[in-house]
């Protein structure tokens, strides 16, 4: 007997051998249903007092039987991206009567069905009319957008209509739309989602989320601010958004749906398993920007060390998803013949890759760190003044470097380019201060809100390099709106670099593209210096701001120094300072 699925419980078995009998009926290919299928089921529905759904494929065939609504009927897994059509339609019945109901609607759509069909179960038990609706092409514009609903049919001429010809004109449009995107230019189509807990700089962030995305390659179609006091626990903005959102891509020819926040990988796998678009968050797509970005050798490392670490825990999360060797459980007592022994899982074999592949990226960034340490040194044996240019990613530091060190052409030209991230290892440059002489500037990797703790841990080395700097170039992009929040996310990196105490010069850049009443409220909170780095607007002043903080560190730390000799020389005179003769001494205690 072929399993019947759904809720079964308190059922006969007389009832389940019919139900089961549903499976030896077919189908004319091309046709919803037949007179003779819709009255079996309504009578088993009538007597059951319960829904039926049938699965039935191009060919006529039965696939699967179910006593369940349409939302709860037993699927197949779905070949998404092979075909944007399932194969499959939906026939069920309805007990009490009416049209398609919105799960039957949404069930159509998430599962890509070439349609969903209910047949209403008259008092009699004898099939009424039919409902049917199928899918519209991408792009279709109108109050029934994601679906079309038929006029209702008698269950009795419902072979006239034929599905065959439906699902062919509706796949002929599919094709023609996606040739229409293979002759555009190569880019991901991206929905964004940024979720709204009450913060104050929501949309700031939903901004930069566009950016980073644009930076990644992708192009956002879409994006959308989500408010919520309450994340969901599985889907984050629950399955009735989730829904709403898939609806957008289908009708955008979106492929990837990117959220703000970061996301769990069971969180991942279940927005996927609804949506049936790749899903990604935040912290992967900076990983994807340092891999794209990634110049150096040293760099490259880090990055990958990064997304290794990211990835890690995500894959012990997909357990459950990977095969084992052997049919029960991979253990020695089971399995089938040839496939006994010890065993070992899919996901133990990539658990130790990852963790061979981790323990030798860690050993050559120990052996890069240590040569980065002998740079330090001799720089610092040459006694040059040091700056190093620290801030928000894309506020212009490696545009300011190039002005400061007259870097216009190559090999001296660092990359400037108006992308986050576009620099992601440490560049030192050899420049000149009036006043001062020679000066080395150090342009830093970008820091962003919220940085990924992978990514923070794989850059730290690069970050500490900071401290050996005299004096830290904060540069704030001046013509964004939220100057002052990005500022405070530099400070905060610094400080947990314990790197909040060095001193520090603020530059406003981009002040010419600023509103110059804000730019004159951000100089006035921050204590900056409106620049331009593009234009070379403002520089001189930030010269002379740099010159004059570095002779008054030049002053404090040869006070300090001398200071420091003076002690010296004091505890020196007290330890070469003969003791006093045991003559000298007497006298000087009275005797008993």
């Amino acid at each position: 007997m072929e399993k019947v699925h759904g809720n079964t419980s308190g059922l006969r078995p007389a009832q389940l051998k019919s139900l089961s009998n549903l499976y030896r009926r077919r189908l004319a290919p091309g046709t919803v249903s037949s007179p003779e299928l819709a009255r079996n089921l309504t009578e088993l529905s009538h007597e059951l007092r319960r829904e039926i759904s049938l699965l039935i494929d191009r060919r006529g065939r039965v696939l699967s039987v179910s006593v369940a609504d349409a939302k709860a009927a037993e699927l197949p897994p779905i070949r998404r991206g092979e075909e944007r059509l399932s194969g499959f339609h939906l026939l069920h019945t309805h007990p009490k009567g009416g049209p398609l109901s919105k799960g039957d609607l949404s069930t159509l759509f998430l599962n890509r069905l070439d349609a969903v069909a209910a047949v209403e179960v008259r008092p009699d038990g004898l099939p009424g009319s039919v409902h049917v609706a199928h899918l519209t092409p991408p792009g279709t514009v109108g109050e029934e957008e994601d679906w079309r609903i038929l006029p209702p049919r008698s269950a009795y001429d419902i072979e006239d209509f034929d599905l065959g010809a439906q699902v062919r004109a509706l796949e002929e449009e599919i094709a023609r739309a996606a040739r229409v995107r293979e002759a555009q230019p190569d880019k991901e189509r991206a929905i964004l989602v940024q979720i709204d807990r009450g913060e104050v700089d929501a949309e700031e962030r939903l901004e930069e989320l566009r950016e980073l995305a644009r930076t990644a390659g992708a192009e956002v179609v879409y994006q959308e601010l989500v408010a919520r006091r309450h994340l969901k626990p599985g889907t984050l903005v629950g399955v009735g958004k989730l829904e709403e959102l898939t609806s957008r891509a289908y009708h955008l020819d979106a492929q990837t749906l990117v959220f703000g926040q970061e996301l769990g990988a069971a969180q991942a796998r279940e927005i996927e398993e609804v949506t049936g678009l790749k899903v990604i968050d935040r912290t992967q797509l900076i990983l994807d920007i340092f891999a794209l970005h990634a110049q150096g050798v040293e760099s490259r490392l880090q990055v990958e060390l990064a997304q290794l670490r990211y990835m890690k825990p995500r894959l012990l999360g997909a357990g459950a998803r990977l095969s084992r060797i052997g049919g029960s459980a991979g253990s020695a007592a089971g399995g089938a013949i040839g496939t006994r022994g010890p065993g070992e899982t899919k996901l133990e074999l990539d658990r130790r890759r990852i963790n061979d592949r981790i323990s030798f990226l860690e050993k050559q960034l120990e052996q890069v760190s240590v040569r980065r340490e002998e740079r330090r040194k001799t720089r610092s044996r040459n006694d040059v003044p040091v700056v190093s240019i620290v801030g928000y990613t894309n506020a212009g530091k490696s545009t300011l470097l190039n002005s400061f060190t007259h870097a216009a052409e190559e090999p001296r030209k660092v990359l400037a380019e108006n992308k986050l991230f576009a620099t992601l290892r440490p560049t030192s440059r050899q420049g000149y201060l009036e006043g001062v002489g020679p000066v080395i500037y150090t342009d830093t990797v970008g820091f962003i809100r919220d940085l990924p703790h992978d990514l923070s841990r794989a850059f730290r080395s690069t970050l500490e390099e900071i401290g050996d700097a005299d004096l830290l170039l904060h540069v704030v992009d001046g013509a964004q709106p939220g100057a002052d929040t990005r500022y405070e996310a530099v400070r905060r990196i610094l400080s947990d670099l314990e790197l909040q105490d060095m001193p520090e010069v603020v530059a406003l850049n981009k002040a010419d593209a600023a509103d110059p009443e804000t730019l004159a409220r951000e100089v006035e909170r921050l204590h900056g210096l409106p620049v331009s780095a593009a234009r070379g607007l403002g520089l001189d002043e930030l010269r002379g701001e740099l010159s004059d903080r570095l002779h008054r560190l030049a002053e404090l730390q040869a006070a300090q120094a001398e200071e420091q000799r003076l002690d010296a020389e004091r505890r020196k005179d007290e330890l070469n300072r003969p003791s006093p003769r045991p003559s000298e001494l007497a006298g000087q205690y009275p005797h008993d």
